[in-house]
């Protein structure tokens, strides 16, 4: 079961930072998940939530402006995917209006990284997965009907290969359908010991998690 420290490891610095990347890194985590906005300067910045603390918004705001709010550097995609290459890289696209911008990037990284493109916006995996050749997953918030109906979007692509579930909706025997299907799953959320360790146990092939010392320790 891979763990990918979800936002990099922050325990002691800001997420989605190349300190919290570097930190994930130096533990041992196999991948790193973060998250790509873009800046009012049309910058891919590397930020979790559509509005920050001070009530503003990322796409208002310029690269220097979010910083500044921020009280950190704040990295972009470039120069995080330049100084962590040996590492998987999980890249949440938050945005269809990110997406553009983030496919050109992410072209240049086709060779030489391990990159796996998710998105809740599954027409926007479909877009890359059209797009690019890179891994695709599709980000699952809300357990389906059926595993057929949520696979409906992949329109048969087969880098659409990654089902990425919430840890609250868990179904084991979806679990294995999609596995039997070809599907990697992964999962996110998983906060307790006893949660990562049941994760283990349904034989998932991943974790993104904030808590990658505890499922280090299972």
């Amino acid at each position: 079961m891979l763990i990918i420290a979800h936002r990099g490891f922050h325990t002691a610095v800001p997420e989605n930072t190349l300190a919290a990347f570097e930190a994930a890194v130096t533990l041992g985590a196999n991948g790193i998940e973060t998250d790509v906005r873009i800046s009012r300067d049309g910058l891919p910045v590397l930020i979790h939530d559509r509005v920050i603390a001070s009530g503003q918004a990322v796409a208002d705001l310029t690269h220097a402006e979010i910083e500044q709010a921020l009280g950190h550097k704040v990295p972009i995609l470039d120069e995080a995917l330049e100084c962590f290459p040996g590492i998987l890289w999980n890249i949440e696209i938050k945005t269809t209006q990110a997406l553009p911008l983030v496919i050109g990037v992410l072209r240049k990284y086709q060779v030489g990284h391990r990159i796996l493109i998710t998105s809740f916006r599954h027409d926007v995996v479909a877009m890359c997965a059209s797009s690019l050749k890179m891994d695709c997953g599709l980000l699952v918030a809300h357990r389906p009907q059926t595993l057929d109906s949520l696979l409906a979007s992949c329109e048969g692509n087969p880098r659409i290969d990654y089902i990425v579930w919430d840890y609250n909706i868990l179904d084991e025997a979806m679990l294995k359908q999609a596995a039997a299907d070809g599907f990697r799953n992964f999962v996110y959320g998983p906060v307790t010991g006893s949660e990562h360790r049941h994760c283990l146990e349904l034989d998932v092939d991943g974790v993104i998690t904030d808590y990658p010392l505890l499922a280090q320790n299972i």
